[in-house]
Protein backbone atom coordinates (compact mmCIF):
# COMPACT_ATOMS: atom_id res chain seq x y z
CA UNK A 1 0.00 0.00 0.00
CA UNK A 2 0.85 3.91 -0.50
CA UNK A 3 -0.35 6.20 1.05
CA UNK A 4 0.00 9.96 0.19
CA UNK A 5 -1.20 13.10 2.05
CA UNK A 6 -2.16 15.98 0.74
CA UNK A 7 -0.58 18.26 3.27
CA UNK A 8 2.96 17.75 4.52
CA UNK A 9 2.14 19.96 7.42
CA UNK A 10 -0.53 18.35 9.66
CA UNK A 11 -2.32 15.16 9.30
CA UNK A 12 -5.86 16.69 8.81
CA UNK A 13 -5.93 17.10 5.35
CA UNK A 14 -7.04 13.95 3.51
CA UNK A 15 -4.79 10.90 1.91
CA UNK A 16 -4.45 8.76 -1.04
CA UNK A 17 -4.19 5.46 -0.46
CA UNK A 18 -3.20 2.72 -3.41
CA UNK A 19 -3.47 -0.23 -3.05
CA UNK A 20 -2.96 -3.28 -5.89
CA UNK A 21 -7.03 -3.33 -6.20
CA UNK A 22 -8.14 0.33 -5.12
CA UNK A 23 -7.34 3.86 -4.74
CA UNK A 24 -8.88 5.45 -1.45
CA UNK A 25 -8.94 9.20 -1.74
CA UNK A 26 -10.42 10.96 1.28
CA UNK A 27 -11.07 10.65 4.98
CA UNK A 28 -13.38 8.89 7.71
CA UNK A 29 -17.11 10.16 6.77
CA UNK A 30 -15.70 11.24 3.32
CA UNK A 31 -14.26 8.72 1.67
CA UNK A 32 -14.31 7.88 -2.19
CA UNK A 33 -13.16 4.28 -3.23
CA UNK A 34 -12.11 4.08 -6.76
CA UNK A 35 -11.33 0.59 -8.76
CA UNK A 36 -8.27 0.68 -10.42
CA UNK A 37 -9.78 1.22 -13.49
CA UNK A 38 -11.36 3.94 -12.63
CA UNK A 39 -8.33 5.66 -11.13
CA UNK A 40 -6.50 5.33 -14.51
CA UNK A 41 -9.14 6.88 -16.43
CA UNK A 42 -9.10 10.08 -13.49
CA UNK A 43 -5.16 10.48 -13.99
CA UNK A 44 -5.92 10.09 -17.88
CA UNK A 45 -7.82 13.26 -17.47
CA UNK A 46 -5.85 15.35 -15.29
CA UNK A 47 -3.35 14.53 -17.43
CA UNK A 48 -4.88 15.58 -20.73
CA UNK A 49 -6.29 18.30 -18.48
CA UNK A 50 -9.52 17.88 -18.91
CA UNK A 51 -10.63 18.25 -15.40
Amino acid sequence: MKIVTLCKDCHCCPVVKVTDTQVEIGEKGNLCVLTMEQWETLKEKILNKEL
